[in-house]
């Protein structure tokens, strides 16, 4: 079972208590963007077998909005963040670093 900390209210909150938002810190497209770019936007993600960013939304808590880094192989977390946060914090980084040496960031 997925449990993640919610960095607002400081809950260990199971998958029942959540609510998915999809790929985190994306470059939003909007007004003024080609017809691609926006498609890109909506429809491709990296999809990656390993280490992910996150949204997730504690639906069944304080009803806010979060980021989370963790494996999508094995479910391991290497923290959760304000959904305020422009990149992952150096702790979120360092933690993801010395559990996956190889691994080299964001895409």
């Amino acid at each position: 079972m997925l449990i993640l900390n919610c960095p607002y209210c400081g809950v260990d909150a199971d998958e029942t208590e959540l609510a998915p938002g999809g790929e985190a810190h994306l470059k939003r497209e909007t007004v003024g963007s080609s017809d691609e770019a926006f498609e890109a936007y909506l429809f491709d993600r990296a999809n990656p077998k390993g280490v992910h960013f996150e949204r997730w939304r504690h639906a069944y808590g304080c009803g806010k909005w979060f980021l989370a880094a963790r494996d999508t192989v094995t479910l391991e977390v290497f923290g959760t963040y304000s959904a305020q946060t422009i990149e992952p914090p150096k702790a979120v980084i360092d933690a993801i670093k010395k559990k996956k040496p190889d691994w080299e960031g964001l895409a």
